[in-house]
Parts: C-alpha cells; sequence; structure tokens
C-alpha cells in the first residue's frame, strides 16, 4: 500500500541504519575492548609493584660483581680497546668484563681473552638478542649486584659504567639505560638520527615510560630485573626488553651518556629487516604472547 518511490527511500534508509549499526558495533569491537581485536597496543597504564624480592635495602657485599657483558660479532679489531677502557670497580663493586662471542669467524675471542676478559660463545651466530640473552644468564649465574651491558664496537664508553650502575646499587631503579639524546653525541649519521627520534616516539608510547632513547647501547639491570627478563627474538632487544621490563613492574631510569659512531665495522641493523622484526615481536610482548626461546649453544672460556 505504500507508492513505489517512497518504499524504495524507505527500503535504502532501513539499509543504511543497518549497514552504521553494524559497521559501528564492529569499529566498538574492534577497538574499544581492553583488549580489542587488535589486541593491546601498549602496555596497561596499571601495572604490577616491582617483585617483592627486590624491595630489600641495598646491598652492601662488596664481593658481589658488577657484570659488564658485550655482545660481540666479527668485532676482533675493536674488543680489546673497548675491554680496556673498562673500570675496576664501581659504586663500591669489583667489575667482571664477559664477552659473549656470537659465532664470530674472526680474532674476537682471542683478543677478548688477552685483554682479560672472560668469554662465551654461541656456535654459530645465533643474532643480538640471544647474546643478550645470554648475558644476562651469566651475569645471574655469577650473583651479580647489577648487570650492564654495552655494543662491542667502540661507540659507547666503558668508563661511564658507573653511571648506569650507580641507581641500581642505591635501589633506586632496577633497569637503568643510557641516553644519547640526553647527553652528549659526537657523530650519529643523519638517517640514523632521524630514525632513533623516530623510534624512540613509539617506544614511549607503547610503553607509557619517559624514554628519550629507545635504541640505546648501553643499559644496566639489577639482578631480579635481569633474572625474570625474556626477549621476544634473537635479532635484537631494545624496544622489546624496555616493554618486557616495564610491563612488569620494574623501575625505569635514564641517565646522559657520551656516544660516538663506530669508526671501523658496519652494523647489522638493516631498516627493512629491523622493522619486520621487532614491530611484531613488541606486539607480543605487549600482548603477553612472548615464550622462551630455546636454550643457546655455549662454551664458556676464562
Amino acid at each position: 500500500g505504500v507508492p513505489a518511490g517512497e518504499a524504495v527511500a524507505i527500503a535504502v534508509a532501513v539499509h543504511v541504519a543497518k549497514s552504521a549499526l553494524t559497521i559501528g558495533g564492529g569499529v566498538v569491537a574492534f577497538l574499544v575492548p581492553s583488549p580489542g581485536m587488535l589486541g593491546r597496543l601498549r602496555v596497561p597504564s596499571a601495572r604490577p609493584a616491582r617483585p617483592a624480592d627486590d624491595a630489600a635495602v641495598p646491598d652492601p657485599d662488596p664481593e658481589r660483581p658488577v657484570v659488564l657483558f658485550l655482545p660481540a660479532y666479527n668485532e676482533g679489531p675493536r674488543i680489546a680497546d673497548v675491554i680496556e677502557r673498562a673500570p675496576a670497580r664501581v659504586a663500591g663493586h669489583r667489575v667482571e668484563v664477559v664477552v659473549v662471542n656470537d659465532g664470530s669467524d674472526d680474532d674476537t675471542a682471542e683478543r677478548a681473552r688477552g685483554a682479560g676478559a672472560t668469554v662465551v660463545s654461541h656456535d654459530p651466530n645465533r643474532g643480538l638478542g640471544a647474546a643478550v640473552a645470554t648475558g644476562f644468564r651469566v651475569g645471574v649465574e655469577r650473583n651479580a649486584v647489577a648487570v650492564a651491558f654495552c655494543d662491542a664496537d667502540g661507540e659507547y664508553d666503558p668508563a661511564e659504567l658507573e653511571s648506569l650502575v650507580a641507581p641500581i646499587v642505591a635501589d633506586d631503579a632496577d633497569y637503568v639505560v643510557g641516553s644519547r639524546f640526553a647527553g652528549e653525541i659526537e657523530h650519529m649519521r643523519p638517517h640514523r638520527r632521524l630514525g632513533n627520534k623516530v623510534l624512540t616516539v613509539w617506544v614511549r608510547w607503547m610503553a607509557r615510560a619517559p624514554v628519550t632513547d629507545g635504541q640505546s647501547g648501553y643499559r644496566a639491570l639489577s639482578s631480579s630485573a635481569a633474572a625474570e627478563t625474556v626477549l621476544a627474538h634473537d635479532h635484537t632487544y631494545a624496544q622489546v626488553l624496555t616493554l618486557d621490563l616495564v610491563m612488569r613492574g620494574f623501575r625505569y631510569h635514564e641517565v646522559p651518556i657520551r656516544y660516538r659512531f663506530r669508526e671501523s665495522g658496519r652494523s647489522f641493523v638493516r631498516l627493512g629487516r629491523y622493522l619486520r622484526r621487532c614491530l611484531p615481536a613488541a606486539w607480543r610482548v605487549v600482548n603477553g604472547r612472548v615464550t622462551p626461546p630455546g636454550p643457546a649453544t655455549t662454551a664458556s672460556t676464562a
């Protein structure tokens, strides 16, 4: 009993209303629940308190070392100089230098031992993230009061170790990152500076933490943080380490450091491959979908 024109208009209006309801409901279901269908894109704003066993007063035992480990792959020409710049003591604790030789096919291991470091080797090469995970394990096994690491290529100065370790020894922080952008950069290629800045904004947003250098290669952890962290992949560690520790409630802190671009050798970072591996890994961390990697094949030599 309705004229054809009105009937068409009514049908179209009903179809539009149904479509709007369907699309609107889908958008709400996709984004609003916690987490939505996309999963979490950031760490939760409410995070657990720091582990109870790390809430004690600072450990006064001067016999517990600070372990500084250097992940290294074919850094033979540079490794001895980096080791020799490491201080003997920091914050009242002796320093033990460990080189995690990640399947190098040059004389990295021999030069590291010659400079006085302990060498732990992967065979074959497993990636920077795997080398960092091995360094954490070694530090925990040695009952370190703090476990620190920096790149083995000379871009970071081991002489600055005390500034990273001191907040941990004083029980003011659990995880300390040396920030190049809060300190002094002697030289950094323009495209790397831009890439670091962009990725740092992303890490700061995801972690809900005051991150000024999301890709720094100089960091220190308390013994409990080193024991409990799980890296999401073997390729690298930078973003996923911060996200993992912040999500677990460990206290984040930064200190300014000096930085100079490596004078020889070649960085392993290639932007496309880096992003293809790191972005999905970061998502897995904030969504609790990270499982410990398999055991590494290592051989330790004093």
